[in-house]
This record gives structure tokens, C-alpha cells and sequence, in this order.
């Protein structure tokens, strides 16, 4: 029987390996923090920033909003506040289809 990798959580992610996720630059992350209530990643006693997964969820869902449908930045704010459980519900189903993409991708590279 092969070995079936499993996916790795983490608990915390750092400030980098955010800004890698995204490709963006942490002055950009820094200020989402401090517009959006949604986001509110824990600080260690260096004062260093770690985000949680709902952070980083919180974040796919802002630069969706913000990039990808063109939002403004009140504008998003605004529908998050009136559709919060609706918006997250969206990019839950963004998430599956971009794996599936993902998959199917990888299979048309292997035949």
C-alpha cells in the first residue's frame, strides 16, 4: 500500500511565509490589519506578527474582494460587515475549485 501524504497545518504562520503566500509586500499585510477588523493575528513578545489558518483565510478573503472582484477598500469593509458568513461560504467554494483546478492541471501533465 503507498504512503498517502497528508496535509501539514500550522498553527501560526509568520509574517514571511504570509507575505510569500500572498506575494505582496508586509507593509501591505500591516495595513489590511489595521483597516479590516476580521483580522487580528497574534503578536509574540517580540511584537512579531503570527497569523492563525482563520487569519489567513480572513486575508483570502480581503484580496478577493480588494483584487479580484475590484472592491474598494470601504466598499469591502462594508460588504463583510452586511455578508460575513455569505463571503465565507464563496471562498470556501474558491478554495475547492482552485484545488480542483489544481488536480486536474497535474493530471493533464502526467498523460
Amino acid at each position: 500500500m503507498p504512503y498517502k501524504e497528508r496535509d501539514i497545518n500550522k498553527m501560526y504562520y509568520t509574517m514571511g511565509e504570509v507575505t510569500e503566500m500572498f506575494n505582496v509586500n508586509a507593509s501591505q499585510i500591516r495595513f489590511y490589519e489595521k483597516e479590516f477588523d476580521i483580522l487580528q493575528p497574534k503578536k509574540n513578545k517580540k511584537g512579531n506578527r503570527l497569523f492563525t489558518p482563520e487569519d489567513i483565510e480572513n486575508l483570502k478573503i480581503i484580496f478577493n474582494l480588494v483584487d479580484e472582484k475590484g472592491f474598494t477598500l470601504k466598499g469591502a469593509k462594508e460588504h463583510l460587515k452586511n455578508n460575513k458568513s455569505g463571503v465565507k461560504e464563496n471562498q470556501k467554494i474558491i478554495d475547492s475549485l482552485e484545488k480542483l483546478k489544481g488536480f486536474l492541471v497535474n493530471l493533464s501533465q502526467e498523460l
